[in-house]
């Protein structure tokens, strides 16, 4: 299922007949038996696909700790997470399980990425119709950290239990918002910040499920020309990099783009729950495995580069180094050239 994830194959029996006709080399990858498109549709049925989301985790661990100085466009020295999701369309005959509209099914992946590096850490695949704001539950909220989301997942009560647990946000309002401005802070106009204001909710329900202090910033995008407005409970940043920081909330965009681009995540080899769940997991896991290669190797490429050149070097027998880096073997010809012209001018 990784050589499918790394090779872009289109179904099982597309595996099968790759694999097979590579039978002498596939020792070498670790398949040490026959493949068979009945063992691996088996597999994707019956085998748990709690495992993979395992072996994902200890990458996932490894890969933290391979990026975690790695800058992602502001200075600061705690931990930053952007929460999202993105769905994943399904033809609703074929995977009934997964409702999502009338006439539609789909499913839905639910990331926490940690943007020093792009690296997924929490995930959850649910049906379509699940809400976002639900996944603000099953988060494990580290102390001290900073989560950047998106207004779908405003919730104060919810937003509130994460102030509690001495954590941060940086969330984008809605237009309904009601503020009332206790204090205000001098703010750069030619940045784009329009205004920073400290104050309360005022709201029947969204004061009693938040009751502490809040911070309100404007901030006007001039290529969009769109203005926004963010609220947060972290008082020592400034506007600005509160601001930025919604702005790096982009990896995770980027996040879902490039796998939904370069892995197999848009067709599936089987149509049961499991089986979906399975090659999401293992599709994750082939991605924090190019990434973990970039960081050790030192590979000066992208992840794109890296996996387009994996796809066509699988079977040889080279040093994974020497496939991706830059360098060429030259060998010098020492003896003199003897050849005579062909013609003599």
């Amino acid at each position: 299922m990784a050589f499918a994830q790394l090779t872009y194959r289109e179904s099982l029996r597309d595996i099968e007949a790759c694999l097979r006709c590579m039978q002498s080399k596939l020792y070498h990858m670790g398949i040490r038996g026959s493949v068979s498109r009945s063992t691996l549709a088996k597999a994707n049925e019956q085998r748990d696909w709690r495992i993979y989301e395992d072996f994902a985790k200890v990458l996932i661990t490894q890969a933290r700790g391979l990026y975690a100085d790695e800058p992602f466009g502001i200075d600061l020295k705690q931990t930053v997470y952007a929460l999202d999701s993105t769905i994943i369309d399904l033809c609703l005959s074929l995977f009934p399980w997964a409702n999502f509209r009338k006439r539609k099914g789909a499913v839905k992946m639910h990331t926490l990425i940690d943007l020093r590096g792009s690296i997924p850490t929490c995930i959850f695949v649910t049906p379509g119709k699940t809400h976002d704001v639900r996944m603000l539950d099953e988060i494990m909220v580290e102390p001290g950290s900073i989560y950047v989301m998106d207004r779908g997942y405003l919730d104060y009560a919810r937003l509130y239990a994460i102030h509690e647990d001495r954590a941060f946000f940086v969330i984008r309002a809605k237009k309904n918002l009601q503020f009332r401005r206790q204090c205000s802070s001098p703010v750069d106009k030619t940045t784009g910040l329009r205004s920073d204001h400290r104050g309360v909710l005022t709201g029947y329900y969204p004061s009693r499920y938040y009751p502490d202090k809040l911070r309100r910033i404007r901030f006007y995008d001039s290529e969009k020309k769109k203005s926004l407005i963010f609220l947060t409970n972290h008082f020592q940043l400034s506007a600005l990099q509160i601001a930025e920081l919604y702005r790096c909330r982009w990896q995770i965009e980027l996040f879902f783009k490039w796998i939904k681009q370069h892995l197999r995540i848009k067709a599936f080899f089987g149509t049961s729950q499991n089986a979906v769940k399975t090659q999401i997991w293992i599709a994750i896991s082939v991605y924090i495995l190019v990434a973990i290669v970039k960081k050790q190797l030192g590979i000066d490429r992208s992840l794109y580069s890296i996996l387009q050149i994996l796809s066509v070097t699988l079977f040889e027998k080279r040093p994974i180094l020497q496939v991706l880096s830059d360098t060429e073997l030259i060998t010098q010809n020492q003896q003199p050239d003897f050849q005579l012209n062909l013609f003599d001018l």
